[in-house]
């Protein structure tokens, strides 16, 4: 757990069974989100000011209806946003409610962010632009302040809908992070603030929450859901709930381990249609900070087998619980190799506000700074990488659907290197990234992944080059910066690279054979360990 909308036209064959015809996995699939924080991102006014990260800080709908334009302009075309509902009011020890995950009012929304018409007028705008709208939500618990004294003195009567304390599972705090009994029946994080831990196996609980999300989505024309703190109830409990709420939801399941993460996601139960991805979050990390590429390539590899549909998992390397990436290595080269790997890769890209402009906070609070200290650049080198890698994404989805229908094949996971190919041969997109840095040094590698004398463009530099009689191509390495390659005539008809120039070896490069691997430091086991977002 973390204190932390559909265009008529949709219409794809559903990859969760028993889900009802609206933006499905198939249709989210297709898509890139931008994940938002409603307090942090924009003020009504549009203006400025300082605030502490434990505080609230005027964030609103209506301010994020006044800068979708900025969102767009990236090539997203769906955001997540924090929840809606109407949360605690007190100050606690550990700050304020301004991330909308201490719920107390499920029958309202909350008017530190805007009125219904505000939510109404920003699903509005996000579906004349043919834009989703993902909404967080909250089923683990409701809260109140804390006086730290246990067990907490909870007055169950201020809850909507659930008014009683019947409604929930008496006190006892998650210790037990590998015993499913204990970190789905207990309260988590018993400080500042008491979450009230819902009963959500109660049958009278489940009338309750299907009513209320059928209502929140219909009402607010609602495309998907991520449910926070998924892992933290019980797993008959989310399927029921998914089902309906008629759209596509991401579970949070906070884990690195592949089998915990995927029996959420198989053929024997189907609890979630899909997750952030966190299997592919922690390997990235430690290639980029010291370790490599292999354990990432292995990890990937069990979670195809184990996993029903990875396709339906979103990529991130940054969200609101997690130290932003620039916290650990501030190098600009690593983080446009990271926003490389979320866009080009498997599965949903989720870009977590802030990301495009190198933001560096650490620990929670300070992974929330207020997007507009950055005066919204879109300018910054991260913004317009992403906006490049969205068209290109895009326009691979229009040259062919398979693109999203099929996994990528890994072509190298060494030390300093992963590259895959993804999409059908003749239109092959193909990217590498690398943890060279910006100190990297410069060197040559041959690269498959296409066809013999296949004329190839590399959209970030704009350099073409053409594939030997094995389909590779060289690529020309340096600076530690990502490459992606597509071919030429796929690009006829865009705005990707419309001049280009011949690729060619950079001053004093040396050479790195195709798939050359040394011995990595492979990252420990992550266990399904809970950090509670304030």
């Amino acid at each position: 757990m973390r204190s932390s909308l559909l265009t008529g036209a949709v219409a794809a064959a559903l990859s969760f069974s028993g889900y009802a015809a609206a933006a499905d996995a198939e249709a989210w699939k297709s898509r890139s989100i931008y994940q938002v924080m409603i307090d942090r991102f924009a003020r009504t006014d549009g203006g400025s000011v300082d605030c502490k990260l434990y505080e609230f800080c005027g964030g609103t709908w209506k301010g994020l209806t006044n800068k979708l334009d900025y969102i767009q302009g990236m090539g997203f075309d769906a955001i997540q946003i924090s929840p809606v509902i109407k949360n605690m009011d007190e100050d606690t020890s550990v700050g304020e409610p301004y991330h909308g995950y201490w719920s107390q009012d499920l029958t309202t929304v909350n008017p530190k962010f805007g009125t219904k018409e505000d939510l109404k007028n920003l699903v509005d705008e996000l579906h004349k632009r043919d834009m989703f709208l993902m909404v967080d939500v909250v089923v683990n618990h409701m809260a109140q302040k804390f006086d730290n004294i246990v067990p907490p003195k909870v007055d169950y009567s201020k809850f909507k809908p659930f008014n009683d304390q019947k409604y929930f599972h008496s006190y006892c705090n998650v210790t037990e992070w590998e015993n499913s009994t204990n970190y789905q029946n207990c309260w988590l994080y018993p400080f500042g603030v008491a979450l009230a831990d819902i009963k959500t196996e109660s049958p009278d609980v489940v009338t309750l929450f299907t009513k209320w999300i059928k209502d929140l989505v219909s009402t607010y024309s609602i495309d998907g859901l991520r449910i926070d703190a998924a892992k933290h109830v019980n797993d008959e409990f989310l399927p029921k709930f998914v089902e309906a709420s008629g759209v596509f939801a991401f579970g949070e399941v906070l884990t690195g381990v592949t089998a915990d993460m995927c029996r959420y996601q198989n053929k024997s139960k189907n609890l979630l249609p899909g997750m952030p991805n966190y299997l592919d979050f922690y390997p990235l990390n430690a290639a980029f900070n010291g370790g490599d590429f292999e354990r990432l390539g292995e990890i990937r590899a069990q979670a195809v087998d184990s996993c029903n549909d990875t396709l339906a998992l979103g990529t991130f390397i940054e969200n609101h619980d997690m130290p932003r990436f620039a916290s650990q290595n501030d190098d600009l080269a690593l983080a446009k190799n990271a926003m490389t790997y979320v866009i080009m890769n498997d599965g949903i890209p989720t870009v977590y506000q802030g990301q495009e402009q190198h933001f560096k906070g650490g620990e929670t609070p300070s992974n929330r700074e207020p997007l507009w200290t950055s005066n919204y650049n879109t300018t910054a080198p991260l913004y317009v990488l992403a906006s490049t890698l969205n068209k290109v994404r895009k326009n691979a989805i229009k040259q062919s659907p398979d693109y999203i229908k099929k996994t990528s094949d890994v072509l190298i996971a060494d030390t300093n290197h992963f590259c895959q190919s993804k999409g059908p041969a003749e239109n092959a997109v193909v990217f590498c990234i690398t943890n060279k840095s910006s100190q990297g040094d410069s060197y040559e590698m041959a690269v498959g992944g296409f066809r013999d004398s296949d004329e190839v463009v590399e959209v970030i530099s704009c350099s073409s080059s053409t594939a030997d009689g094995l389909g590779q191509i060289t690529a020309y390495m340096g600076a530690g910066e990502p490459k992606v390659w597509v071919k030429k005539s796929a690009l006829e008809g865009t705005d990707i690279c419309p001049k280009t120039t011949v690729d060619g070896p950079k001053e004093n490069s040396g050479v790195v054979a195709k798939g050359a691997a040394s011995a990595g430091i492979l990252m420990a086991a992550v266990l399904g360990t809970a950090s509670l977002l304030l």
